[in-house]
């Protein structure tokens, strides 16, 4: 009987050693800001959603990995994910020469531009016919933006006499500008056509001036952030982008939120 309880012990413990050991998915901390529609934003159930969302899981999901937010105000974005509060960032972050100094950042999954919105009656001229800016024109009027983005980087360097008022959030820009606190706003041109310049509410509005697309100030589109040192991860999310875009999941994501590509074609 002893000898059948060791054999049978003996064969308990091969059947343990001999089973497959089961890996824990691989777990990416992505930071984004969570109320810039249609980019990244909660829906009525507080789910997160939007074109930046979709990318990010997608992209986790061809490295077998799942991912798990944190949200942030967007100016805290970069020093959180430098801090290592989480191991990426996935909030429509434009490529520019002056981040590529401090983090890294895949190859862009969408364009990255500017543009001055304003009521159709002030009739403003803020550029000459070849699309110069024209300073003086500035002079006298209140400019909406978002604080710490690429359009308050634009400002500071452009034209540093103007009168911004920084705001935390783009929708609360909208309200400024309707009430007429505000002469005009930059902005990101999809996201305002969507919620703004093609609602009830932005008939008087429009478009002034052409798209910035200075690649100093707005870089060469969005990517993800991610820390210095992270070459290995930096790779497999460079080639989970790049066969989104040549399988067309970019332009499948696109679709879901703008009439138009938004994703660098090139």
């Amino acid at each position: 009987m002893l000898k059948s309880f060791i054999a049978a012990a003996a064969l308990a413990v091969s059947a343990f050693i001999a089973a497959p050991v089961v890996q824990a998915q691989e777990v990416l901390k992505v930071g984004s800001e969570c109320t810039y529609f249609p980019f990244n934003f909660r829906d009525v159930d507080g789910k997160l959603k939007g074109y930046d969302i979709d990318v990010a899981d997608e992209v986790a999901k061809r490295l077998n990995a799942k991912t798990e937010y944190s949200c942030l105000k967007f100016d805290g974005l970069i020093p959180a994910l430098l801090a290592g509060q989480f191991d990426l960032i996935a909030a429509s972050l434009s490529i520019t020469p002056q981040r590529k100094e401090r983090m890294d950042f895949s190859v862009p999954y969408r364009l990255s531009i500017g543009q001055f919105v304003a009521p159709k009656a002030k009739k403003l001229q803020l550029f000459d016919a070849s699309n110069n800016v024209l300073k003086q024109n500035f002079k006298g009027i209140r400019i909406g933006l978002q604080r710490g983005t690429t359009y308050d980087s634009w400002f500071q360097a452009i034209v540093p006499e103007a009168q911004v008022v920084r705001y935390e959030t783009v929708e609360q820009m909208y309200l400024e500008i309707k009430s007429g606190r505000l002469d005009a706003i930059m902005t990101n041109p999809m996201k305002t056509y969507l919620e703004f310049l093609s609602k009830p509410d932005g008939a008087g509005f429009e478009v002034v001036g052409p798209q910035i697309t200075d690649e100093k100030y707005f870089g060469t589109g969005a990517g993800i952030g991610i820390r210095k040192g992270n070459e290995a991860l930096l790779k497999r999310i460079d080639t989970a982008i790049l066969a989104m875009k040549a399988d067309g999941t970019l332009d499948k994501f696109s679709k879901l939120y703008f009439p138009f590509a938004i994703y660098p074609i090139n």
